[in-house]
C-alpha cells in the first residue's frame, strides 16, 4: 500500500482549547479516507493544517515521501492539495470561466481555459458551460465550479468538506461517481461528512476524532451508522421518538403566497399554499437556493408579501412585522445563525433577550430586566446541553453546533403556538443533531405546528409526517412522508410534479 500523507503527533492550541493533540493517520494513494468527529472536535484545524491556513504547534507531515509543511494555500495547491469549501468562494456576477481563472495562479487565455473546462467537466461527468453567469447555476452546479477548479490542478489530494448538504439524492450519485473515477487514477480524497450512510457508501477507511484527539480507525464499510457516531460522541444515541399523537386543527394557513426576490440573484415565491395541524411536523425539502430563504422571510415578517395570506389560528399575519408575529405565538429560527439568528458579538444572555424579551416577560415600562435575560440564558444552556463557560461569552465563541442549540433551544422554550426552522441541523454532529431533532419532536407533541425546511433528507424523513418540495420558489404536493422513497423525492426536488403519489 502506497501512502500518499502521512500525519505525525499533530497538535495546535488556542486560548483555553487544544484543538489537535498528537494526531496522528494515514492517507493511502488513490484512497478515499473519511474524517470523522462531533462539533468541536479538532476537523476543521486539521483539514486548515493540511491546506496551509493553519501552522500547527507539533509534529509533522509527509507528502509523498518529503517533508510537507505548507505556509500558505498556494504552497499546498503547488504540492498538489486542493480543498472544496464547505461554503463556495465563487463571484455570482462573473462566468464559470473567469471564476476558475480567479482561483488559478497563472490562468490562460480564457477561451483556452473555456476549453480546458468543457474537457475536464465531461471527462468527470460533470458537464459545465464555462461561458454561464455563477448567478444563474443551481447550488449542484456551483459545486462542479468548485471541483472542475480543484482537478485543473491536477491534485494529488482532494480534501472535501460536507459536499453533498446542498445536493440531491441525484447529484449526490453524479458526485460519487467523480470521486470514485478520481480514486481509480490514483487520487486520494479525504471526505468530512455529517452524513454516515454516505460515509459508509464511499469511504475504504475512516479516522474518528473526539476532543481534539484520533480515538478510532476504521474501514466504515465494515460498521453501521449507528456505531460510527456512538465512536464519534463516545456514547449511546437513541433515534428520535414522535409522541404519535393525532394532528389537531390547523394552526398555519398560507394561501396563494407570492413575493419578489430580495436581490438579483434570489428566487421569487409563486403561489405558495400549505397547512399545518397543531401536533404536526411540515418537512419542506428544497436544493439550496430554491426559495428557502425567501419563504422564511415570509413567515417571519422580515419580508411582507406582495400577494397572498398567512394566517395564525385564522388571524390573518400577512402585514405584521416580525415582532408582533412573535407575540402572536409564530416563532422562525433562520439558517444563518451566526449574524441571522444571533448576533456574533453579544453575549449569549443579550441573544436571548433579543427574542425572548416580550415572550419571557423580560420587559417592564420599557426597560429590559436582565435578571430574567440571564435565568433564560441559563435555562437553555442546561436544558439544551450547550457546551460554554458560561451565559457572558459572545455568541461568536461558541462551536457551530452548540450556538445552533442554544438557537433552537431559545425558540422551542419560548412556547410557539408555529415554528418555522430552516435547516435545524446544518453543520451539526450526530449526537446535537439527534438532541434538536428529539425537541422538535416534543413541542410538536405539545401541540405545536412545526415547519422544517431542510436540505437533509434523512432528517425530514425521520420526523416529519408530510412532505413538499420547493422548487424555482414554487411548493409543491404536500404529500404523507409514509408515502415516500428517497428516488421519489429527489425526482420532487428537482421539479417533478407528476408522479404518483398519495394525495392529501
Amino acid at each position: 500500500m502506497t501512502i500518499l500523507l502521512e500525519l505525525d503527533g499533530l497538535t495546535k492550541a488556542y486560548p483555553g482549547v487544544v484543538a489537535n493533540s498528537d494526531v496522528s493517520f494515514k492517507i493511502r494513494a488513490g484512497g478515499v479516507h473519511a474524517l470523522l468527529g462531533e462539533n468541536g472536535a479538532g476537523k476543521s484545524t486539521l483539514v486548515k493544517t493540511i491546506y496551509g491556513l493553519v501552522k500547527p504547534d507539533r509534529g509533522t507531515m509527509t507528502l509523498k515521501g518529503a517533508r510537507y509543511a505548507p505556509v500558505e494555500p498556494r504552497a499546498a495547491r503547488a504540492s498538489g492539495v486542493a480543498m472544496v469549501f464547505q461554503h463556495f468562494s465563487l463571484f455570482e456576477a462573473l462566468s464559470v470561466a473567469e471564476n476558475v481563472a480567479l482561483g488559478m495562479e497563472n490562468p490562460p487565455k480564457l477561451r483556452d481555459l473555456a476549453a480546458r473546462i468543457r474537457d475536464v467537466s465531461e471527462e468527470y461527468g460533470l458537464p459545465l458551460d464555462p461561458d454561464r453567469r455563477v448567478g444563474d447555476l443551481s447550488a449542484g452546479e456551483r459545486q462542479r465550479v468548485e471541483i472542475i477548479r480543484c482537478l485543473l490542478q491536477d491534485p494529488s489530494l482532494l480534501i472535501m468538506d460536507e459536499p453533498t448538504s446542498v445536493l440531491t439524492p441525484q447529484e449526490v450519485e453524479i458526485l460519487f461517481a467523480t470521486l470514485r473515477k478520481l480514486s481509480s487514477e490514483g487520487t486520494s480524497i479525504l471526505y468530512i461528512s455529517h452524513k454516515l450512510e454516505e460515509i459508509r457508501a464511499l469511504c475504504d477507511a475512516a479516522t474518528i476524532l473526539r476532543g481534539g484527539k484520533v480515538v478510532g480507525e476504521t474501514d466504515p464499510r465494515q460498521a453501521t451508522a449507528a456505531e460510527l457516531a456512538e465512536q464519534m460522541v463516545g456514547t449511546k444515541l437513541t433515534a428520535p421518538k414522535a409522541a404519535g399523537g393525532k394532528a389537531g386543527e390547523t394552526v398555519l394557513q398560507v394561501n396563494a403566497l407570492s413575493m419578489p426576490p430580495a436581490s438579483q440573484f434570489g428566487t421569487p415565491l409563486r403561489d405558495v399554499n400549505l397547512t399545518v395541524r397543531a401536533g404536526e411536523v411540515l418537512g419542506i425539502g428544497g436544493v439550496a437556493g430554491n426559495g428557502q430563504d425567501e419563504l422564511l422571510a415570509a413567515l417571519s415578517g422580515e419580508r411582507l408579501t406582495a400577494r397572498g395570506a398567512v394566517t395564525l389560528n385564522g388571524a390573518d399575519m400577512s402585514r405584521l412585522a416580525p415582532t408582533a408575529r412573535r407575540a402572536a405565538g409564530l416563532l422562525t429560527g433562520p439558517e444563518e445563525r451566526l449574524g441571522h439568528a444571533a448576533v456574533p458579538d453579544m453575549t449569549l444572555i443579550e441573544n436571548a433577550a433579543l427574542t425572548g424579551a416580550a415572550r419571557k416577560g423580560m420587559l417592564s415600562n420599557g426597560f429590559l430586566n436582565w435578571s430574567k435575560a440571564r435565568i433564560f440564558a441559563d435555562e437553555i444552556i442546561e436544558k439544551f446541553d450547550v457546551r460554554t463557560p458560561s451565559a457572558q461569552v459572545a455568541a461568536r465563541s461558541l462551536s457551530g453546533g452548540n450556538l445552533q442549540k442554544f438557537v433552537i433551544g431559545r425558540e422551542v422554550l419560548q412556547d410557539p403556538r408555529v415554528l418555522v426552522v430552516n435547516q435545524p441541523t446544518w453543520g451539526v454532529d450526530a449526537l446535537a443533531a439527534s438532541a434538536i431533532r428529539q425537541a422538535l419532536l416534543d413541542l410538536a407533541g405539545q401541540g405545536a405546528a412545526i415547519v422544517v425546511i431542510s436540505q437533509d433528507l434523512d432528517e425530514l424523513l425521520e420526523i416529519s409526517d408530510r412532505f413538499a418540495a420547493l422548487n424555482g420558489g414554487r411548493l409543491g404536493e404536500i404529500v404523507p412522508t409514509n408515502t415516500l422513497t428517497m428516488e421519489k423525492i429527489g425526482l420532487m426536488l428537482g421539479g417533478a410534479h407528476d408522479m404518483e403519489v398519495a394525495h392529501v
